[in-house]
């Protein structure tokens, strides 16, 4: 991903003001008997969202031009905020170190991934969390916060690395809280826009799609 991905956001009023959310492909056949057996082509989401919903001014309407043409299109990925899901935790609460578990110490281990977990049944999903926001990620080990230079997290993969005075002990739980943005590009090569209908408020359509780490 870092030779065609840039490090930088969409524009945030914009994408504040988008539409979206997460996409999956399941396969259903229904048999004779009305019964129906189901397959998950996937084995993760993919995120797709329509940007354009959240352009309301002109100036704001050509910051997305400019952003789509230094992209290139669908050449560059890119970051995007997701209002509805940007935390380790609910949007409306703090982040904490104990947000997500992200592993268990052995002792020798000094790197775990990022990652979020979605549901507490029987079935959770595991995510993975690759582009954390620089200096929103905090860590415990243990339940007990890791500060200053024992750890890091760098913003562009979201491994987590402890130093090598601060391998977690053996059994002891990893969880962290963070920030994070999707990793997405544009999903299309051409930017139709009818000014006559912008004016009298149809937005134009610009549909982006996650990428896949």
């Amino acid at each position: 991903m870092p030779s065609d991905f840039h490090e930088v956001r969409f524009p945030l009023d914009v994408s504040l003001r988008g539409s979206g959310g997460p996409v999956r492909r399941t396969e259903i056949v229904t048999l004779a008997s009305g019964r129906e057996h189901r397959n998950s082509r996937w084995a993760d989401s993919r995120r797709r969202y329509d940007a354009g919903l959240g352009i309301r001014t002109l100036d704001a309407l050509h910051a997305v031009l400019s952003f789509f043409e230094e992209r290139r299109g669908r050449l560059y990925g890119f970051r995007y905020r997701d209002r509805v899901d940007h935390r380790s935790g609910p949007p409306s609460r703090p982040v904490t170190p104990t947000d997500q578990a992200i592993g268990t110490g052995d002792g020798a281990s000094r790197t775990f991934a990022l990652a979020k977990t979605y549901g507490a049944g029987p079935e959770p999903y595991r995510r993975a969390i690759v582009k954390p926001v620089a200096g929103s990620v905090r860590v415990a080990v243990g339940g007990a916060e890791v500060t200053g230079a024992a750890v890091s997290c760098d913003p562009a993969t979201g491994l987590v690395t402890f130093a090598p005075d601060a391998v977690p002990r053996p059994g002891a739980a990893v969880t962290a809280g963070f920030e994070f943005d999707v990793p997405v590009r544009f999903d299309t090569d051409e930017l139709a826009v009818d000014l006559a209908a912008f004016t009298v408020g149809e937005v134009p359509r610009i549909p982006l799609i996650e990428i896949v780490p």
